[in-house]
């Protein structure tokens, strides 16, 4: 009598949605889409992480002239740019026709502190500037297209803004990503602190905005 033996090795059908190798290894592509989306359009996807996904994709397109990449980069580039700009068109209609209401039934105070913080940019630097800048500010990005839909910003105004912001974030950081990729050997051994040194450095520019005009408004100076 024979008996068979169980694999050694198990198959892990877990996904880690805070880990953007775990999203890519379990959906490839379509799932930059899908979580570019809920991130940008839909207040649940608050927590998903889009910066550190972008510019992983970017890395894993990238390869050498006898390994290739494992995902091809303008599928991934299209897949990026038509989640988060479908995601935040998406979520400024949903603000639009819902209303205040679309907000305040949140419970969730990392929520609430992100549309504080967005009303917050969109009244100091008006909607274009703060339409781009909230595509470089993680949980604002969430929160800032359905508050710009509340708010009655024009639907002209926030479609254009948010498509140069959507394409500005995310071919930069793909591009980031496969060009880092591509000319380091093995660069998937240091890919932690290299993405949290691309965040850090993305989001250098917003926080040396946000501290002239803080320091400004406690002068007296015009913003």
């Amino acid at each position: 009598m024979t008996f068979a033996h169980p694999d050694p090795s198990p198959v892990h059908l877990a996904v880690n949605l805070l880990d953007a190798q775990s999203l890519l290894a379990a959906f490839g592509t379509l799932g930059i889409a899908v979580v570019l989306f809920a991130e940008t359009g839909l207040l649940i996807g608050f927590f998903l992480p889009g910066d550190s996904l972008l510019f992983t994709a970017g890395l894993l397109c990238a390869g050498s002239a006898t390994t290739p990449g494992r995902l091809s980069l303008p599928w991934v580039l299209v897949a990026a740019a038509a989640g988060a700009l479908a995601g935040a068109q998406t979520g400024y209609l949903l603000g639009r026709k819902a209303g205040p209401a679309f907000l305040a039934r949140t419970k969730s105070r990392k929520i609430r502190e992100g549309a504080d913080r967005a009303g917050d940019i969109l009244h100091r630097y008006g909607h274009a500037k703060a339409i781009v800048l909230a595509r470089f500010l993680p949980i604002v990005r969430t929160v800032l297209n359905p508050l710009a839909g509340v708010l009655g910003v024009p639907a002209r105004t926030f479609t254009l803004w948010q498509t140069v912001g959507g394409l500005v974030w995310t071919i930069g950081l793909v591009l980031g990503g496969y060009g880092l990729g591509a000319s380091v050997p093995n660069v998937d051994r240091y890919l932690l602190p290299i993405i949290a040194v691309i965040v850090v450095v993305s989001l250098v520019p917003v926080g040396l905005e946000l501290l002239r005009s803080r320091q400004a408004r406690r002068t007296g100076d015009p913003v």
